[in-house]
């Protein structure tokens, strides 16, 4: 019997591997499992995916795609960039809670006004103020959960909310990268997001041949923690597939 594709489970923005801290018992029960950091080492979203691609060398002898994606947030734009640089190589992707679209100006500028309290040492103000954005509104009120995203987010740091915000407004266009994506492709999204709508999810898998689409109620922006058994539940089961 075959074995499972490597499976890289690749962070939002500024997240690290707790992002995953529901999935990865469950998934690591099945297979190889890694997170990937090269978000936190590298200074654009192309150079992540060529780290990632030279860290994760395909076995020797492996004529078939042996690299399975799974992204949420930001992790799901360097899904896209992977695939772009190394499409022989990816056997499925599943992206939660991005977009495919590049920034628009208006985001732009917020980003970099952002980027500018992080450097004024106002990081903490900023991230309070996301949470809205980052929760359903029900989980927004959950003092655990909040507690958690701001601990998880303050790790990364200021310098690195910088850096990964400058390299998120930097990313390609990935829409005309759609219609050639060929393997498996599961794409979820929440009801409630404010940073990439249900539109944006749409939007991915009308793109994409083949995707399964799967909107969750309840939940906001950081799928893996609001809807933690939904979202292991549906990895698996495309896992499984691959």
């Amino acid at each position: 019997m075959r074995s499972l594709p490597h499976l890289l489970l690749l962070p939002g923005l500024a997240c690290d591997a707790a992002l995953w801290r529901d999935q990865l018992p469950r998934l690591a029960a099945l297979g190889r499992v890694d997170v990937s950091t090269a978000h936190s080492r590298h200074g654009s979203v192309g150079a992540m995916a060529s780290a990632l691609l030279a860290e994760f060398p395909a076995p020797a002898g492996c004529g078939s795609p042996d690299l399975a994606l799974a992204g949420s947030s930001m992790g799901g734009m360097l899904a896209f960039e992977l695939w772009r640089q190394a499409p022989q190589r990816i056997a499925g992707l599943a992206l939660l809670g991005t977009s495919a679209r590049p920034d628009t100006p208006e985001l732009v500028a917020l980003r970099r006004q952002a980027c500018a309290l992080f450097a004024q040492g106002r990081m903490d103000e900023v991230l309070r103020a996301n949470v809205m954005f980052a929760f359903h509104p029900r989980h927004a009120a959950d003092p655990q959960m909040v507690a958690d995203y701001l601990a998880m987010i303050g790790r990364a740091g200021a310098t690195q909310l910088i850096a990964q915000n400058q390299a998120v407004m930097a990313r390609a266009d990935s829409r005309p990268t759609l219609a050639g994506i060929g393997c498996p492709t599961l794409v979820v999204g929440g009801l409630a997001d404010l940073l990439t709508p249900p539109e944006c999810a749409s939007e991915i898998a009308a793109g994409i041949t083949g995707a399964r689409l799967h909107l969750l109620a309840d939940a906001g922006h950081l799928l893996t923690w609001e809807a933690p058994d939904p979202v292991s539940r549906l990895l698996l089961d495309w896992w499984r597939g691959l």
